[in-house]
């Protein structure tokens, strides 16, 4: 403990978090804290050191010399002190701490909830943030320990996991179908549809199932969205043909709620990856997440086709 009594290791936890998120206060808000209280602990861990660490202006703040050797420094410091709390517990063997987990709105509401739910009853001493959003984190500035993230991640800093491949289908309400009948691949274009634009908008991409041969159909939404329930909805609507991953609408085909447009064609699947940052180490806390999140969410892409189609 200082003379003010705060803790070094405090100190260095607010000040690393400074750092990766930009500014005092998107500092605060991810420490659960005030602004006052994260500018004194900066101050005070300057006061310590004996340097200035950041410099700071209206609008904007640098780190100097000295702080982005702390910076450094205090990072090493931090995973070597979280990996010394795990190994005195590694007695009872017993994850703590809080995770800051982000996964898609649909699959997160919908599919993870319940495992998530076993997980957190089995280790009492976790808490999780569960952060429901489709685009891609920024690990460092949002505080992020890990993401389940549906499509393709090319950033070079993160390990990627691939955990399952989702078909995707054409649907359509019964109701739309006797408007625009969908007999044939060339009618596709001609109908009414709704766009999920994380993944298509303008244009969509089926392959045949029996030759493999691929097909490049133009359309024109009347909405799109990005959110997948959203999509859903509007299709069981009867507003347009959607483009659905096949466990989010398996129910509404076998109710004939949905009707599988063209089942010879499928868009290519879409991969399921779980994202997290490079770090020389991970806490209980993450790892034991990780090896539910590899063990569960295979079991989602399974979800069969009414009728067997895939």
């Amino acid at each position: 403990m200082n003379s003010a009594g705060t803790d070094r290791i405090d100190l260095m936890r607010t000040f690393v978090r400074i750092v990766e998120s930009g500014n005092l206060s998107a500092a605060a808000l991810q420490l659960n804290t005030s602004q006052p209280t994260v500018s004194r602990r900066l101050q005070a861990l300057e006061r310590m050191l004996g340097v200035t660490l950041i410099l700071r202006s209206t609008h904007a703040m640098k780190l100097t010399d000295d702080g982005e050797r702390c910076y450094e420094q205090a990072k090493q410091l931090l995973e070597r002190w979280a990996a010394l709390e795990d190994e005195l517990r590694v007695c009872d063997a017993e994850p703590v701490g809080r995770l800051r987990v982000r996964a898609p709105h649909a699959f997160g509401q919908n599919q993870l909830i319940e495992p998530l739910t076993r997980y957190l009853q089995r280790y009492p001493h976790v808490t999780i943030d569960w952060i429901l959003n489709d685009n891609r984190p920024d690990f460092i500035a949002e505080d992020v320990d890990c993401v389940v993230q549906v499509g393709h991640d090319n950033d070079p800093s993160t390990i990627k996991v691939l955990l399952a491949e989702v078909p995707r289908i054409v649907v359509a309400a019964p109701s739309l179908l006797e408007k625009h009948p969908v007999n044939q691949l060339e009618e596709l274009a001609q109908a009414p549809w709704v766009a999920l634009n994380l993944f298509y908008r303008n244009e969509v991409v089926l392959r045949h199932g029996v030759d493999g041969s691929m097909q490049h159909i133009n359309i024109t939404p009347r909405m799109s969205t990005d959110s997948l329930n959203a999509l859903r909805m509007s299709a069981l609507s009867g507003l347009g043909v959607a483009m659905l991953s096949a466990w989010i609408v398996a129910d509404d085909l076998a109710s004939g709620k949905l009707v599988h447009v063209l089942p010879e064609w499928q868009a290519v699947a879409l991969p399921i990856y779980l994202v997290y940052p490079y770090s020389s180490y991970y806490p209980a806390r993450l790892r034991t997440f990780i090896a539910m999140i590899r063990e569960v969410v295979p079991k989602f892409a399974e979800i069969a086709i009414p009728n067997g189609e895939r």
